[in-house]
């Protein structure tokens, strides 16, 4: 087995309501940043023992779908690494 850290990028689905996007946005044009559009994600890092990246970035997607992401609502990537 090999430790792998699985990074999991959640951010809502375009189109999405976005309160906090849209309040940090303001708060920096406010302070005189000239920008297009904020979004905001949740990154979560997991530390996993897998047989290989594979089967680690497979049990990190099912975490995803199964509790850190709302599938209706957000996308998400997965990135795996060793640890």
């Amino acid at each position: 087995m090999t430790t792998y850290t699985a990074t999991v990028t959640v951010r809502l689905k375009r189109g999405v309501l976005d309160p906090e996007a849209e309040t940090t946005k303001r708060a920096l044009e406010r302070l005189g940043f000239e920008l297009d559009a904020l979004r905001f994600t949740e990154r979560y890092e997991v530390d996993l023992d897998a047989a290989d990246a594979d089967e680690a970035e497979t049990r990190a997607d099912e975490m995803a779908e199964r509790l850190l992401a709302n599938p209706t609502i957000h996308d998400y990537e997965v990135a795996v690494a060793e640890a």
